[in-house]
């Protein structure tokens, strides 16, 4: 779920830069790109880690 998320949060990061750098008329600003970068890094970072926990529940 959280590794589904981060790729949907970073599609709206990617969406942003290309319409940025293509079309001139990007919908975020500078703190807007960053904060949604940083969620992405952070909904992947809880799903490694969760994964990690998994593994290790099972012995792995």
């Amino acid at each position: 779920m959280f590794l589904a998320a981060s790729a949907i949060v970073f599609v709206v990061y990617f969406a942003n830069v290309a319409l940025g750098a293509f079309a001139g008329s990007a919908f975020l600003g500078d703190v807007g790109e960053m904060l949604v970068l940083f969620a992405a890094s952070i909904l992947f970072v809880v799903a490694i880690l969760k994964k990690e926990a998994e593994r290790e529940e099972n012995g792995g």
